[in-house]
């Protein structure tokens, strides 16, 4: 089954002072995989910007700079997109290596597609295992067990343990105070995932982009109601990259739209940047908008 959606994703800032120069990073423009294609992205930036230009980084991703020189007290970066989204193939509980012989597979084969996921077992500089990430890990590590049923369970755990609250945790926020407070936002629940699956040696990769929400029967959904979505991907050797979504507990389906995917959230933050003011604030302001076009 394939579905196309259109993305309408704005972000405001507002300062209560003038900014001099702002110099963004942005990561909104979706990219295409396998599952995905991209019919149409385009982004808007006002003030309009005095430089922008977009390159392919290292993991694939579209990335877009710029730059406002002007006096502002306002910035809206705006990206509409138009994707088409494949629905993905099951793959049964049970079938599949084992994990163990997974991560052998993945630390000795030479093959190529192996090799490029291998990046992925290693700790990242905003994302880091613990002794409480891998004692928290391992009941979902049973002997012998198949990596498929490994992910299905470890999905599932977070998904029970934790409680999706927002404005408890922040950027700086890390996975044993997590494991403490048992709650967070999906941005947690996947990076939790992926430093659970690295400390067995299963290579993961953050995934950030959109997950259409329905709206309860018979209203209508409300604009901007939907918002930015965090997920991961983990390494099946001969099968492939398999997408899970913890703070959902469900493999990813059409209903998922990527954008980026990194070694964690910081490779592919939405936008970043610097901007020089003597503003000691600055209010912001994200609306999402994922419809389904048919």
């Amino acid at each position: 089954m394939t579905t196309t959606y259109q993305v309408v994703h704005c972000t405001d800032f507002i300062y209560e002072s003038t900014v001099s120069a702002s110099y963004g990073v942005v990561y909104l423009l979706p990219r295409d995989t396998d599952w995905q294609r991209v019919i149409s992205a385009d982004m808007v930036i006002a003030p309009n910007p005095d430089t922008y230009s977009e390159h392919t980084d290292f993991f694939g991703n579209r990335a877009a700079h710029f730059s406002v020189l002007d006096g502002h007290t306002e910035l809206t970066v705006t990206t509409t997109s138009v994707v088409e989204v494949s629905g993905r193939p099951a793959v049964p509980f049970g079938s599949g290596p084992t994990w163990e012989s997974a991560r052998d597979e993945i630390q000795n084969s030479l093959d190529a597609d192996v090799t490029e996921a291998r990046a992925f077992v290693l700790e990242s500089p905003a994302l880091s295992s613990s002794a409480a990430v891998r004692d928290y890990a391992a009941p979902s590590f049973a002997f012998d067990r198949p990596l498929i049923d490994v992910l299905g369970d470890l999905t599932a755990r977070i998904n029970g343990d934790f409680v999706y609250t927002s404005g408890v945790t922040d950027l700086t926020t890390t996975l044993d105070e997590l494991l403490m407070l048992r709650q967070g936002v999906c941005q947690d629940f996947a990076n939790l995932q992926i430093a659970c699956l690295r400390a067995y040696g299963i290579p993961a990769r953050y995934v950030s982009g959109y997950l259409e929400t329905l709206p309860p029967a018979g209203q209508a959904k409300l604009q901007g109601s939907d918002a930015s979505h965090a997920w991961l991907s983990a390494f099946v050797p001969s099968i492939g990259w398999i997408d899970v979504d913890p703070t959902n507990n469900l493999f990813v389906g059409n209903r998922h739209i990527c954008t980026a995917w990194g070694r964690d959230y910081a490779d592919v933050a939405p936008l970043k940047g610097v901007i020089y003011t003597e503003s000691k604030s600055n209010t912001m302001t994200v609306t999402v908008d994922v419809t389904s076009l048919g």
